[in-house]
This record gives C-alpha cells, sequence and structure tokens, in this order.
C-alpha cells in the first residue's frame, strides 16, 4: 500500500481505507463526505522529520498509518476508541 503524496493533502485509495475499516470501497468517499469517516494529517517534527501520519476515525475505530515523505507506509495501527 502506498499513499498519493502529490499536492498539499494525502490520498487513500478507497479500496486501501475500506479494506482497513472493514467496509467495501464505494461506501468510503460517500462516508468521508458525510463526515462519518473523519481524518487527521500530521507532519513529523524532530527525531520524526520527513516522516508523515495519516489517522482515520469510523465507527468507534482508529487506523493509523505512518508514512515515508514519499508515501510509503511504514506502519499500520487499528485499534477500537472513540474519538476525542
Amino acid at each position: 500500500m502506498k499513499i498519493d503524496m502529490t499536492g498539499d493533502q494525502p490520498t487513500i485509495d478507497a479500496r486501501d481505507l475500506g479494506e482497513l475499516l472493514g467496509l467495501p470501497p464505494k461506501e468510503v468517499q460517500a462516508l468521508m463526505r458525510g463526515g462519518e469517516i473523519t481524518s487527521r494529517f500530521e507532519t513529523g517534527e524532530g527525531e520524526d522529520a520527513g516522516k508523515v501520519r495519516l489517522t482515520f476515525f469510523h465507527a468507534g475505530q482508529r487506523v493509523r498509518l505512518t508514512c515515508a515523505s514519499d508515501g510509503t507506509v511504514l506502519t499500520i495501527s487499528r485499534v477500537r476508541t472513540e474519538r476525542p
């Protein structure tokens, strides 16, 4: 899996995000537009410089992708949680 880092916002393929969240890919875009899937994008500083982190929240779960600056996914974590 690789994140498209072209432009000022990263883009993840709906098939990849759907698989991570347990959703059919065709539902991902509508759920994002409706605010049912939310996300956070962070850039690394200090020892994490050159990395980015994308976090997605949906239905009590959090999926976090840590990526190199070129979009290569380095780690994936998935936990049950409520967004603060």
